[in-house]
């Protein structure tokens, strides 16, 4: 009988062994159901031939195209990556919607004695619940948004509430970009969906009773954007602003950013993309900054004369300041205190 989702809690409550994507790669990799593996029936290039001949020849010849394949592939998934399940073994399969890739798979695997289920309506019935609650409902929970300039070490600074018991949600982390043209991290952001089901899982693991800490952004992180709940629950939180020395920072950012320090080309390359923003005599300082390997100078530069003005004019228009902590340095000691201190002026 096809298991239904009615909120993204009851994904908590499965009683499943395994939940299996069956859906293409490509699919999977643009996003699936939060712990679930990809054992496709149909390769992208596969589920693109199947495609075509439904479309353009006829459905009969491409449906019996398509089970001989589901059939193949079933054979490669029982005798590799499920060789090792035993008898009791009870998996939750999907596909996309209609549940033909899916029920395919289901009834081979029910034959062999597995108690397999579908999951009704498959991915898109699981992403309709991600979509209500990142774009079409107020969110439950109250967040408080950690704010300060660049290089005052603010993911950190969750970090440390968190160990201290506070509920945090890592938006950089979870996006893969530290939110800055310098921020990209080595390899490929999460699609915006993959984005919303991290950020919907992070979500979910919070009580709404007690506030979210998380870090003060723009509405994208990267090339993701922050869903219309969340952005607009953000623009009404209040704010704690974290403050430290330029040098505190500048040392903060370099140890932050080191693959962009071990290779000066990729900088320069960052840094050329500042031209519509400044003289280019201040592009040519910066530049040979990180020819030179002067980091310290480079980011006190970019910092000073780039990020702080940016940052002074956007704070200047918020008027939901609740706490401000000015911290002499950016060590673990200096930050885990500060920790404390929020947590104790804003709640836990």
């Amino acid at each position: 009988m096809p298991v239904s989702l009615t909120t993204l809690q009851d994904l908590t409550a499965l009683t499943c062994d395994d939940i299996i994507d069956v859906r293409s790669p490509a699919e999977f990799a643009e996003d699936h159901v939060p712990g679930a593996i990809s054992l496709p029936v149909l390769s992208n290039e596969e589920r693109a031939r199947v495609g075509t001949i439904y479309k353009q020849v006829d459905p009969f010849e491409a449906r019996k195209i398509g089970a001989a394949l589901v059939s193949r592939n079933a054979a490669a998934h029982i005798e590799g990556p499920l060789s090792d399940r035993d008898g009791g073994w009870q998996p939750l399969v999907y596909c996309w919607r209609g549940g033909q890739r899916s029920g395919s798979f289901a009834v081979i695997l029910k034959q062999i004695g597995w108690r397999a289920d579908t999951l009704e309506g498959g991915y898109r019935a699981y992403r309709r619940l991600v979509a209500r609650l990142l774009h079409d409902e107020p969110l439950p929970w109250r967040p408080i948004l950690i704010d300060g300039n660049t290089g005052t070490a603010k993911t950190r600074l969750l970090e440390h509430l968190k160990a201290e018991g506070a509920q945090v949600v890592d938006l950089e982390g979870l996006a893969e970009h530290r939110g800055s043209l310098f921020g990209g991290m080595l390899g490929p952001q999460p699609a915006q969906k993959m984005f919303e089901s991290r950020l919907a899982s992070a979500l979910m693991a919070c009580e709404p009773a007690r506030p979210v800490y998380l870090e003060a952004e723009s509405n994208k992180v990267g090339d993701v954007l922050i869903p219309g709940s969340l952005w607009k629950a953000m623009l009404d939180a209040p704010r704690v602003q974290i403050t430290a020395p330029l040098q505190a920072r500048a040392t903060h950012l370099i140890d932050t950013y080191e693959e962009l320090t071990a290779d000066p080309e990729a900088l320069r390359q960052i840094i050329d993309q500042l031209r519509p923003y400044h003289a280019a005599e201040v592009i040519e300082a910066w530049q040979n900054d990180a020819s030179s390997g002067d980091f310290n100078n480079l980011a006190q530069g970019l910092m000073r004369d780039h990020y702080d003005p940016r940052y002074a004019r956007s704070t200047a228009r918020k008027a939901d300041l609740v706490g401000k902590y000015d911290l002499s340095d950016l060590s673990d000691t200096s930050l885990r205190s500060t920790a404390a201190r929020i947590l104790t002026d804003h709640g836990c």
